[in-house]
C-alpha cells in the first residue's frame, strides 16, 4: 500500500468509504451491517489501508457505530475521518456533534473531522469556528472540508487560522471538475484531495450495461442511465484495453488513474471482502504516462 503524507498526517492512497454501512438506501441488509461491514474494516487494516471514512449522517449514526466497533481492538492502525452535517452550523452545535461522533466511534480523538458541505445560509467563518475549538480541546487531530470550492477552502483556512488538511470531493474519470483548481492547490500546498464516488457507484467497473437492473441509490445515478452509459462508452473501451494490457480490472484502472496523482486518495466502498482486496491492489498498479494521459483526454461529461 502506498501513502500520502501531508502536514502531519499519513493516509493510505486507497481508503474505505462507509456510506453503505447501516444505510437503508443501499439495500445491503442487516447481515451486511452486522457482519460484513465489520469484516471489511478489519480486513482493510490487514491490507495496509488505514483511511476509513464515515459521517454522522450515514445511516443516522449507524455507520459511525459500526466503524467504532470494528476498530476498537486496534485503534492505532486506523486514520478515521468523519463528517459534521452543517444543517445548523453554529459553533455550539458543531462542537456538540463532534463529541457525539467521537462517542459513536468509541475514540478519544478523531483523526479528521470534516464539514460535510458548505451551508450557503451562514458565513464560512462561522461554520469553521467550532473546528478551532475542537482542535484546541484535542478532540480532533486534523480539520477537513467536503464539497468546497477552492475559494471556500481558502476562506475557511483564513478564518480557522490553521491549515485544513483535506477537501473531500466527487472525483473520478467521469467527474473531472477537481482537475481545474483543487488538485493543483493540494499538490502545491501539502494538502489532500479525498475522492469520493471514485467508481461512480459502479459506472466505472464495467459491470452495468444499458439494460442492467439498478437498485437503491444507483437508480438515480446519471452515469448509470442509458444516455450516460452511451456517453462513457469510448472511455470504457479504452479502460478495458488498458486493463487487459495490465492484467487488471477496469475498476483498478479507474482507481489507479486517480491515486497515481500526488496528494490524491480515493475512498471506494465495498460490498464484499474480495472487492475490497481488489480495490487495495489498485494502489500498486502503475499506469504509464501515456496510459494516464490517454484516459485523461476522455471527457464524456
Amino acid at each position: 500500500m502506498r501513502f500520502v503524507e501531508a502536514l502531519n498526517a499519513r493516509l493510505s492512497v486507497i481508503g474505505l468509504g462507509t456510506w453503505q454501512f447501516g444505510s437503508r438506501e443501499w439495500g445491503y441488509g442487516s447481515d451486511y451491517a452486522e457482519k460484513t461491514a465489520l469484516e471489511l474494516v478489519q480486513r482493510a487494516s490487514e491490507l495496509g489501508i488505514n483511511l476509513i471514512d464515515t459521517a454522522e449522517m450515514y445511516g443516522r449514526g449507524n455507520s459511525e457505530r459500526i466503524c467504532g466497533s470494528a476498530i476498537a481492538s486496534d485503534r492505532a492502525s486506523y486514520f478515521i475521518g468523519t463528517k459534521f452535517t452543517p444543517l445548523l452550523p453554529l459553533p455550539a452545535v458543531a462542537i456538540t456533534h463532534g463529541y457525539k461522533s467521537a462517542s459513536r466511534l468509541g475514540v478519544q480523538e478523531i483523526d479528521l473531522y470534516q464539514m460535510h458541505w458548505p451551508n450557503p445560509a451562514f458565513p464560512i467563518s462561522m461554520q469553521i469556528r467550532a473546528m478551532g475549538t475542537l482542535l484546541e480541546r484535542g478532540l480532533i487531530k486534523n480539520v477537513g472540508v467536503s464539497n468546497y470550492s477552492l475559494s471556500q477552502w481558502l476562506r475557511a483556512e483564513r478564518a480557522l487560522g490553521h491549515p485544513i488538511l483535506s477537501n473531500q470531493v466527487h472525483y473520478s474519470l467521469l467527474s473531472r471538475k477537481p482537475d481545474l483548481e483543487l488538485v493543483p492547490y493540494a499538490q502545491a500546498n501539502s494538502r489532500v484531495i479525498i475522492a469520493y464516488s471514485p467508481l461512480e457507484q459502479g459506472a466505472l467497473t464495467g459491470k452495468y450495461g444499458v439494460h442492467s437492473k439498478k437498485t437503491g441509490v444507483r437508480r438515480v445515478n446519471k452515469f448509470l442511465r442509458p444516455q450516460g452509459i452511451a456517453k462513457a462508452a469510448p472511455l470504457m473501451e479504452e479502460m478495458v484495453k488498458i486493463a487487459d494490457e495490465m492484467s487488471a480490472t477496469v475498476s483498478q484502472v479507474a482507481l489507479a488513474w486517480l491515486v497515481t496523482q500526488p496528494n490524491v486518495v480515493a475512498i471506494p466502498g465495498a460490498s464484499a471482502i474480495r472487492q475490497l482486496e481488489m480495490n487495495a491492489a489498485s494502489a500498486d498498479l502503475e499506469l504509464s504516462d501515456k496510459q494516464w494521459e490517454t484516459l485523461a483526454s476522455y471527457r464524456p461529461f
